[in-house]
């Protein structure tokens, strides 16, 4: 799970409309921003939903599994280098708003090129150490051969994921955001078009599954760079100017960075606790698995608000509008929270019949049920959790959530685990690491909240730093 902040600017900007949070109401203005970013992440879930369904209809238990263990692994693969991408997105955000035309292009074309290279590098260690980390991860032996092709293709293919979120970032910190949803909506439709044909049609089993990945996001990519190269301004993708910029590089990755960091510290985390959930074997990392795919759409709105709260109190705040941020962060928190609960308590009666969707085998729903079950009562944690760290966010207080997310979602996650199942070593004692570190970040965000006064520290030294970034 990510918290990235796509600020948002005022005006219009070709290809694209822009919003600001700054005038009207507030309730209008947040649920306004966050629906847009509720259907990409909608569409992204359904690229994970289509494998799932068409794995677990079409194919065996063992081939599910290995499909729908992998997010972790995948995550890790490519987390730490989308998080520098969104500190490349802040970059260009900063530089269009201040119409610095020059330094725009430098640091659209050094995103670009660093993507590139990115996607060489990640798909050689991929390809290199994926094989030796399946084996870490305990998979079972019957799973482990299809885990392997999944992934080796899933690896071969990873620049396109990887090029997507570039060129999604370099478009939204343009102020385009429809775009990117356009050609995420093509090719989600292509994915679920290949899945049918590849695994359904023609039993190619889990290499079907990747490949429709790898080139229905692929094709995303071609329309993003077909779209950035024929813009007509002086934000166009022009290839001959791909040149590293050291002084635009150095700030794209000083902001990205503890993003990349804390995507791929809580990715190694919840790599350690699904190792966990492989030692049950295969009916438990489908269950498992396919609650995940569950979890993935419920945790939408979720996710869609603590994603519009940094953009909405960052805006505020620059614009000296402290009340305002106040009143629109305890807003997001609040909503965020009860649709949170509300959405838990529905998943924890409906979850038996939502996993037979994924699955059919009972004993994998029986585990899908218990972790359902445990952590469903707890969603309005992990939601104030999530809108808390975008809050702070949005105030330049990044390295809190950070710091926080690393110290439990992490550290106090991996020892609980490898602790716990030794005293009572059955498969609910995985469910609850999830409830028991969503109540500690939740303290410490609470804690801090309440205790610091973020909006004057904000507008002391916040403010000021921003716009020093900007000259």
């Amino acid at each position: 799970m990510n918290w990235f902040h796509h600020p948002i600017h005022h005006g219009t900007h070709t290809g694209g409309t822009a919003v600001t949070l700054t005038e009207g109401s507030i309730i209008k203005g947040i649920v306004s921003f966050a629906i847009p970013v509720f259907l990409g992440q909608l569409l992204q879930q359904l690229y994970n939903m289509a494998d799932a369904w068409v794995i677990g209809n079409f194919a065996s238990t063992e081939a599910f599994a290995a499909v729908s263990s992998g997010g972790s692994l995948t995550y890790l693969i490519i987390g730490f280098f989308n998080g520098i991408a969104i500190g490349g997105g802040v970059i260009i955000s900063r530089y269009f708003g201040a119409k610095d035309e020059k330094n725009v292009q430098k640091a659209v074309h050094n995103n670009v090129l660093f993507g590139i290279l990115s996607s060489i590098l990640a798909t050689v260690v991929g390809l290199a150490l994926v094989p030796r980390i399946l084996v870490l991860m305990n998979t079972p032996e019957n799973v482990l051969p299809y885990s392997l092709t999944y992934f080796r293709i899933y690896c071969a293919g990873v620049s396109t994921v990887i090029m997507y979120n570039i060129f999604m970032s370099v478009m939204r910190a343009l102020g385009d955001s429809v775009h990117p949803l356009y050609y995420l909506i093509f090719s989600s439709l292509v994915n679920v078009a290949l899945d049918l044909v590849l695994v359904a049609g023609f039993g190619f089993g889990v290499a079907g599954a990747a490949a429709a990945t790898v080139i229905s996001q692929g094709l995303s990519v071609i329309l993003c760079l077909i779209r950035m190269c024929r813009l007509t301004d002086y934000t166009r993708l022009d290839i001959h100017k791909l040149r590293f910029d050291r002084r635009i590089l150095s700030q794209i990755i000083s902001q990205g960075l503890p993003t990349g960091i804390q995507n791929s510290v809580i990715s190694l985390g919840n790599l350690v606790v699904q190792t966990n959930i492989n030692s049950f074997g295969a009916y438990a990392m489908s269950g498992q698995g396919a609650y995940a795919k569950i979890e993935g759409f419920v945790f939408l709105p979720i996710m869609s608000m603590s994603m519009a709260l940094p953009t909405f109190v960052s805006q505020n705040l620059g614009a000296q509008k402290y009340d305002r941020a106040k009143k629109g962060a305890i807003f997001g928190i609040a909503s965020g929270m009860v649709l949170a609960e509300l959405i838990g308590l529905i998943l924890y009666v409906g979850c038996p019949y939502a996993l037979r969707f994924f699955v059919d085998s009972e004993e994998a729903i029986s585990y899908g049920t218990i972790h359902a079950q445990t952590v469903a009562p707890f969603f309005l944690l992990v939601a104030f959790s999530h809108c808390a760290a975008g809050v702070m966010r949005g105030c330049g207080k990044s390295f809190v959530p950070m710091l926080t997310m690393l110290a439990f979602w992490c550290g106090v996650r991996i020892l609980y685990v490898t602790v716990a199942l030794r005293c009572f070593p059955v498969y609910q004692t995985i469910a609850w690491a999830y409830p028991l570190t969503w109540s500690l970040s939740s303290i410490v965000f609470l804690v801090y909240l309440l205790k610091s006064d973020w909006l004057h520290a904000y507008e002391k030294s916040g403010r000021n730093r921003v716009l020093n970034g900007c000259k």
